[in-house]
């Protein structure tokens, strides 16, 4: 494999961050968040932060582009190295715990819901490795945390959404008068288009992730261990990012929704790698 840095021929990416950032990525940094190259990796790196004050380190390829320009779509391959300073969150972990990767980080592809250049709000579209802390609990799969270190595909921009609105609402306030959040799960399983694996591995290893991404399936990998296949996963053009926050968020069957911003301590994420090619 070249280590040449940044690659960007053919429409492929590849770079190793052996020396300056490449031109290619949109650097954002919010808060005391920063970007810095430390011994041939980019480090996505957090100070101490307090609750409510909003960090942010990230790069990604859409940039000021508006959603239909956005570079990626399938058939392609990812790879990533990466590493984390501190473990993801486990059973164990609490809204308050200290001793865990605190707020979100990870990295993929995904149609940056928010307003792009005048573009309407859109619902979440994205593929990629995905990573929360609690009091995050995005409740989207049943029987599985709203939290951790995960691989996960969600489609939301979909017809089959659209017939789900309904019975969600309808099944969530049942949940909510009753407290049987069951079928308000399953509901909200069909109306994001979600499939997830919780990925139970010592973020502050290195690991090489791999993601396939199909029209019809997505597969993911973790150091050539086969995680999750994904049926019908977005086909509408997406951007890379890769990014390490201090957010949390709060969407479950029993209609709870609420956003915000967790104390931290200083914390980084890490990339040793980044190749994605078109199959």
């Amino acid at each position: 494999m070249s280590h040449d840095h940044g690659s960007f021929r053919s429409g492929a990416v590849h770079d190793d961050f052996d020396e300056a950032l490449h031109p290619r990525w949109t650097q954002t940094c919010i808060g005391p968040g920063k970007l810095a190259m430390h011994d041939s990796a980019l480090r996505l790196e957090l100070p101490e932060v307090g609750a409510g004050q909003y960090a942010d380190a990230q790069i990604d390829d859409y940039g000021a582009l508006a959603r239909s320009a956005f570079p990626w779509r399938p058939p392609l391959r990812m790879e990533v190295r990466a590493r984390s300073s501190l473990p993801a969150a486990t059973a164990a972990s609490t809204p308050t715990s200290r001793n865990i990767l605190r707020g979100t980080a990870g990295f993929g592809f995904w149609n940056y819901p928010f307003s792009v250049r005048g573009d309407i709000l859109m619902l979440p579209e994205s593929i990629w490795f995905f990573y929360a802390s609690p009091p995050s609990n995005m409740a989207l799969v049943p029987d599985l945390p709203g939290w951790g270190w995960k691989a996960q595909v969600v489609h939301s921009m979909r017809k089959e959404a659209l017939l789900a609105t309904v019975p969600t609402a309808l099944s969530t306030g049942w949940g909510w008068l009753t407290g049987n959040t069951q079928p308000a799960a399953r509901w909200l399983q069909r109306l994001s288009g979600a499939s997830e694996a919780l990925l139970p591995l010592d973020m502050t290893a290195w690991h090489t992730y791999i993601l396939e991404w199909h029209s019809t399936a997505a597969d993911f990998w973790v150091d050539g261990q086969h995680i999750l296949h994904a049926l019908h996963p977005p086909t509408r053009p997406l951007g890379f990012v890769a990014w390490l926050d201090n957010q949390f968020a709060i969407a479950t069957p029993r209609g709870v929704l609420r956003f915000g911003a967790v104390s931290s301590p200083a914390q980084w994420f890490e990339l040793d790698r980044v190749k994605i090619e078109p199959l």
